[in-house]
């Protein structure tokens, strides 16, 4: 394998710069969307981790299921997880959590703050709305449900997932989760020593690249919509531009840009109660109350970032229309 990519500067030359509305829709703790949007969610992923490594499982339940009592924390009640044995005191928390219908999803980080009188305590340091394109890309929320098939080899269910979210760790134990989609075959391919991984047209924030440049160990979770099977990895990445792994990752006419090679240490198929308690498909119509380009509106004023260009980019989101008229011209445009 050659054109590996090694550093920061190198892979954001390759993804193409930070547009600044994206880096301003991070706020630092749960305002009223935020808390609305977790009492519509049934379904959640969840990573911890530290400087070694970084663990996924699901949460799922009754919408609602966690609890939020203050805007800097959450509670996380251990018997919605899969494996609520993986949250520590201490360890850095990512999440990504679902709505059904919607194609945004919402990511919360933090730190396990504890874990007792059952309860899992999250200490919030980020909150943010992430676009669509996974879910769209994956046809998510288009699934009906059906049943398992036979049991399948991890090869098989790679070749079978739609939709799958990657759980990274930077080199000083901070987690991040970012959702990928595409159709079956272009999500992931496997070899004999390998799993590829395309990364496609997104925000550019490239969080989870850069986490696994300073530390290349991960986890990822990725299922077919409509089934509740996941196939878990565990594994150490590498990125490469080289030609003929972006190629075999094609859709249409349109590589990705750069491909993520994993060498995975451990991978295995197995059924998720969390995923079946969240009962996502069919899918419910979403919320009348949740709309995200007002949601993405409200976190750039929220936003601590200050100086002329933040001061620009308020005003430009204030606009009348103008974020949801961007938003469906990049889903519309920039899948590929």
């Amino acid at each position: 394998m050659t054109a590996r990519i090694t550093d920061a500067d190198t892979l954001q030359r390759c993804i193409g710069a930070l547009p600044s509305p994206r880096d301003m829709k991070v706020i630092d703790h749960l305002d009223a969307w935020a808390v609305r949007w977790l009492q519509a969610s049934p379904l959640a992923f969840f990573g911890f981790g530290d400087a070694e490594g970084i663990a996924i499982t699901v949460g799922g339940g009754p919408a609602g299921f966690a609890r939020t009592d203050t805007p800097t924390t959450l509670d996380l009640p251990p018997t919605r997880l899969d494996d609520p044995r993986l949250a520590r005191a201490g360890q850095s928390f990512c999440s990504l959590w679902l709505v059904p219908g919607l194609g945004e999803t919402l990511r919360i980080n933090g730190q396990v703050a504890g874990v007792e009188d059952g309860r899992i305590g999250i200490a919030v340091r980020e909150c943010y709305l992430h676009c669509a394109k996974a879910l769209i890309r994956s046809d998510f929320w288009q699934a009906a449900p059906h049943p398992l098939a036979a049991p399948l080899t991890p090869v098989q269910a790679a070749a079978r997932s739609r939709f799958l979210v990657l759980a990274t760790v930077n080199a000083a134990g901070q987690a991040d989760l970012s959702p990928k989609g595409d159709p079956a075959g272009a999500l992931l391919q496997a070899d004999e020593a390998a799993l590829w991984l395309p990364d496609r047209p997104g925000n550019r924030r490239v969080d989870s690249l850069r986490n696994l440049l300073e530390q290349p160990r991960l986890s990822l979770a990725a299922l077919v919509p409509g089934q509740t099977r996941l196939l878990h990895v565990r594994g150490t990445a590498t990125l490469t531009t080289d030609a003929a792994a972006r190629a075999r990752l094609a859709v249409g006419d349109k590589p990705p840009k750069l491909v993520t090679r994993i060498a995975p240490a451990h991978w295995t198929v197995r059924d998720s109660a969390a995923l079946a308690a969240a009962a996502l498909w069919p899918a419910a119509q979403p919320p009348d109350d949740l709309a995200p380009a007002e949601i993405f509106k409200a976190h750039v004023r929220l936003n601590r970032s200050s100086g002329l260009q933040a001061a620009m980019v308020r005003a430009a989101v204030a606009v009348p229309g103008l974020v949801r008229h961007g938003l469906d011209q990049d889903y519309k445009k920039n899948l590929y």
